[in-house]
């Protein structure tokens, strides 16, 4: 990884990952509503929620090199299992470009920070 300014914390990326998933469920309910037209917002926040439930209490998140692996393994991976999507390969593009997001994250050490609901 690169050398960061601050050191790797575990406790804050498990609590940033809890949120997002908090954040993507809530954020499925308005295109569950809108139907049709919100199936790609519903399968990205699906794809969101999903990455987050499987990494949010891993030990991976323990440390950064560790973690890092994970997220390349997940990248690799031919398929993600889930059901009630509305386009596998939809919410298999929106997994694989989370979880690039959250590589980038970790490689830079930088964002778990940002709690907020919306980013």
């Amino acid at each position: 990884m690169t050398d960061s300014l601050k050191p790797w914390d575990a406790s804050l990326v498990r609590l940033w990952l809890e949120r997002r998933f908090t954040a993507s469920r809530l954020d499925q309910a308005a295109p569950d509503r809108r139907g049709y037209e919100g199936r790609d917002d519903f399968d990205k926040a699906a794809a969101e929620e999903w990455v987050c439930r499987l990494l949010k209490n891993a030990d991976c998140t323990n440390d950064q090199m560790t973690f890092a692996t994970r997220l390349k393994a997940l990248i690799a991976q031919e398929d993600y299992p889930a059901t009630g999507m509305n386009d596998d390969a939809r919410f298999e593009r929106h997994v694989r470009s989370y979880v690039r997001k959250l590589a980038k994250m970790t490689k830079a050490n930088d964002g778990f920070g940002n709690t907020f609901r919306h980013q």
